[in-house]
């Protein structure tokens, strides 16, 4: 039998099996006690998560407007030292549903929630970046923290944003609603105007469009909901009554959350925790200072 013989016998070998209903390939799958993709929400929405790896497990949350792609050098890094990485896309972004409502904080957080109660994680590394951070310091709140270990505030956007009589140091709320009115006219342009303080000057433009596609790719309601869930989030309680070991991550070029106004803040209701601020660093850490990032992650986490 030539070559071209075996292949084609290989190739409809496989064929007439999958027309047959063949099952191994399921047997084997089921065998292998594979973890699925999805995650059933409370309402009912499937939840796209990513779960590489075993260990100790790390549950990624994600920036506004970004999915769990943006997390995929530290999974690889944190994956290769031994644990298991656990990254939800949000509801209405990335390969996640995208149902009318529920883009509230309470509800995303009540995702992050049913994801960990499905997946039964415990001794959990729960990990924030940006909106991921009111996320996780939400869950904490609401949740408690007797399935977290520890907790890691990446650029955070706690503990509250909006200026109030008691939060004087913050964000007027007409200049937040002129923002997100400069978005509901044209999100592009917006993206646009922001670029330039969000990166580095040695950010290649392969990111910068990749980040720029992931954030068009969700749509404007759910962009501008899930805005306002930051914004008008009060989280300085939740934050008081954090009792894990806490590791928060800033830069102090940061123009999308300014450190003192949030990372700063942050620091000083969690008790014990510690700031780490990476002089010269913009919003997206682990773009921009992945591998810095990944360091101090294994560190924090093997101490």
């Amino acid at each position: 039998m030539n070559r071209r013989t075996v292949l084609e016998a290989t190739l409809f070998g496989t064929a007439f099996a999958a027309a047959s209903g063949a099952s191994a390939p399921v047997a084997a799958a089921a065998q292998r006690n594979e973890r699925p993709s999805f995650v059933t929400a409370r309402d009912g929405t499937k939840l796209f998560v990513q779960d590489w790896g075993s260990g100790r497990p790390v549950l990624l949350l994600s920036a506004w407007t970004f999915n769990a792609s943006t997390w995929g050098s530290q999974i690889a890094a944190l994956n290769a030292n031994g644990f298991r990485c656990v990254a939800p896309d949000r509801r209405g972004h990335g390969r996640s549903e995208m149902p009318s409502a529920g883009y509230d904080l309470d509800t995303l957080t009540d995702d992050v929630a049913a994801l960990i109660e499905a997946r039964d994680l415990r001794d959990v590394t729960l990990v924030g970046f940006s909106m991921g951070t009111a996320e996780a310091v939400n869950y904490l709140g609401r949740y408690g923290s007797d399935r977290i270990a520890r907790v890691v505030l990446v650029a955070p956007t706690t503990p509250f944003l909006i200026k109030t009589e008691d939060n004087p140091d913050a964000v007027p709320q007409a200049m937040i609603e002129a923002d997100n009115a400069a978005i509901a006219r044209d999100f592009p342009k917006w993206i646009a105007a922001n670029e330039a303080p969000f990166f580095t000057a040695e950010t290649p433009e392969i990111t910068r469009t990749w980040i720029r596609e992931m954030m068009l790719s969700v749509p404007l309601p759910v962009a501008l909901a899930c805005r306002k869930a930051i914004a008008f989030a009060d989280l300085r309680a939740a934050a008081a009554k954090i009792d894990r070991p806490t590791l928060i991550v800033h830069g102090d070029k940061d123009a999308s959350a300014p450190l003192p106004l949030t990372g700063a803040k942050t620091a000083k209701l969690i008790e014990g925790s510690k700031l780490t601020v990476y002089e010269g660093g913009p919003h997206p850490l682990p773009l921009t200072h992945s591998e810095r990032l990944i360091a101090d992650m294994l560190a924090f986490m093997g101490a």
